[in-house]
């Protein structure tokens, strides 16, 4: 396997989905803003969202793909053992997504308990949310498609499929100003709707290594057993960041609009995190499982390294860059419409403090990667429940005094201390080791990110006339500060040696 390139194919196309995404939040931020109907539509497209989150992107992964694997030159043990979790994940996900449609209201106010106090918005939330909700059902499924997919190593498609949302939310935003207030409803069902269409597309690929079968007599032998044993732990432990953003959801809801901050914040650092850290981490995970199974420990050390190196390599410069210009960047993408200078400020100031934490988001993934590797996932689980029990105090004790903002901050501090602890066990444990070229490249990295960092703030400063509020044109001049930025970078990084163009060859 070679990881930068499979990386990078993964990227690929989830830079297309998140750049489309983007658009798609321009879009919402003319049409909706940061007022209730925005606040309302993003608990209903929140929760399936998370649950979506925590569920594929590298969660359900980390569960399936070592012990799928184990077994994938057994072709017969390995359909059966596919096809019983199949199973169980439909019964399992219809029965849920029925209960929680009946008690939708009572599951809103555990989400959105500071809606209560407005009662057309927590009535439109819980009508939005009904609609949503079965998006889980159909997700979660596609999601199981896209590890059968990756442990075959075919990751292109299992990243492409959620550009399929972002495209049909973008043709409905179109048509906005037509659909006034009801536009909230048809962005609802235009969720769903596009759950059922990533279904159909992913099984059209996954056909060739696995043929699904429905039965309802479905035998629970051991290996199923130690699977679901694992999947609870690594929903938590490797979705603790999208758990950190939902516990932080629900304590903005007591402030007006914070929410909406929050939500537009938290779109822009996803992009990085997307790459520098799922996607590192879905891709390394089959080969890095089987290379354990099989005991070669230099195969081990040499892409536990590389993953570490590249995952720094992306998140560092990225963090330094949306601290700088945190709130040129929310201005440049979402400030017009209904979208004000005050929203831009407040989402500005979550994306501050979210972008400190943008490297522990992205090793968190890479460090709990090597734990599910070895078909542990109790260690991360375990400190995964510590750190969100540590936001949960940080928030909570600290919001009434300064509000909002409090939120990332909590969300970053306990990131960190997540990251530390994994890193800590990981060495005590003896599963991790550094080598020369990994401590010789990540100081250069260090030294290319804070030259291009320099560099980056004397772009903004030369040129910040042109990104003020109301400048028509700001997003063109703030995609040619990305690119020249990204391109300086690049180009310190082969110069100083913390990249090598030869990477991109090498075989792991």
């Amino acid at each position: 396997m070679n990881l930068i390139k499979s990386t990078g194919t993964f990227s690929f196309f989830t830079i297309i989905s998140r750049l489309l995404g983007y658009v798609r939040d321009i879009l919402i931020a003319v049409f909706l803003g940061t007022g209730p109907l925005a606040d309302a539509f993003f608990v209903a497209f929140r929760i399936p969202n998370t649950f979506r989150r925590l569920f594929s992107e590298g969660t359900f992964n980390a569960a399936f793909v070592p012990s799928y694997s184990s077994i994938l030159n057994k072709k017969k043990l390995s359909e059966n053992f596919a096809n019983n979790i199949f199973n169980l994940l439909i019964l399992g996900l219809f029965l849920f997504v029925i209960i929680i449609e009946i008690i939708m209201p009572l599951f809103v106010l555990l989400i959105a308990p500071g809606f209560e106090a407005d009662s057309q918005k927590i009535e439109l939330a819980i009508t939005l949310t009904r609609i949503t909700f079965p998006f889980l059902l159909f997700i979660s499924l596609a999601s199981f498609f896209s590890a059968i997919l990756n442990a075959h190593n075919k990751f292109a498609i299992a990243s492409a499929a959620p550009i399929i949302l972002n495209i049909l939310l973008i043709g409905l935003l179109l048509f906005g100003r037509i659909l006034n207030d009801q536009l909230v409803y048809y962005l609802s069902y235009a969720v769903t709707i596009s759950g059922i269409l990533q279904f159909i597309f992913l099984y059209f690929f996954i056909k060739k290594y696995f043929s699904p079968k429905l039965k309802l007599n479905i035998k629970i032998d051991q290996k199923i057993k130690i699977f679901f044993k694992k999947l609870l732990p690594s929903i938590f432990s490797s979705g603790v960041t999208q758990i950190n953003i939902l516990v932080g959801t629900i304590i903005a809801s007591f402030q007006a609009s914070a929410v909406s901050y929050l939500y537009y914040a938290d779109r822009v650092y996803q992009i990085n995190l997307a790459i520098a850290g799922i996607a590192i981490g879905t891709v390394i995970l089959p080969q890095l499982s089987k290379y354990v199974q099989n005991k070669k420990e230099d195969k081990i050390n040499l892409i536990q390294n590389k993953a570490l190196e590249l995952s720094l390599f992306l998140s560092i410069p990225a963090a330094i860059a949306l601290s700088i210009a945190s709130e040129e960047i929310i201005s440049s993408l979402f400030g017009y419409g209904s979208f004000d200078e005050e929203s831009v400020k407040n989402s500005a100031k979550a994306l501050f403090y979210f972008s400190i934490g943008l490297p522990a988001f992205s090793l968190i993934k890479v460090f709990s990667t090597f734990f599910f590797a070895r078909h542990n996932t109790k260690i991360p689980f375990y400190i995964s429940l510590i750190s969100v029990l540590l936001n949960i105090l940080i928030s909570v004790t600290f919001f009434k005094e300064i509000g909002f903002v409090i939120i990332p901050i909590a969300t970053t501090i306990s990131s960190w201390f997540n990251a530390i602890f994994l890193f800590i066990l990981l060495k005590k444990e003896n599963l991790f080791s550094f080598n020369l070229i990994f401590i010789d490249r990540f100081m250069r990295i260090l030294v290319a990110s804070i030259i291009m960092g320099i560099f980056f703030n004397f772009l903004i400063y030369f040129v910040n006339d042109k990104l003020i509020y109301e400048e028509i044109f700001k997003s063109v001049y703030l995609m040619s500060l990305v690119i020249s930025g990204l391109t300086f970078y690049i180009f310190v990084a082969i110069f100083i040696k913390a990249f090598k163009i030869s990477d991109i060859h090498l075989k792991y």
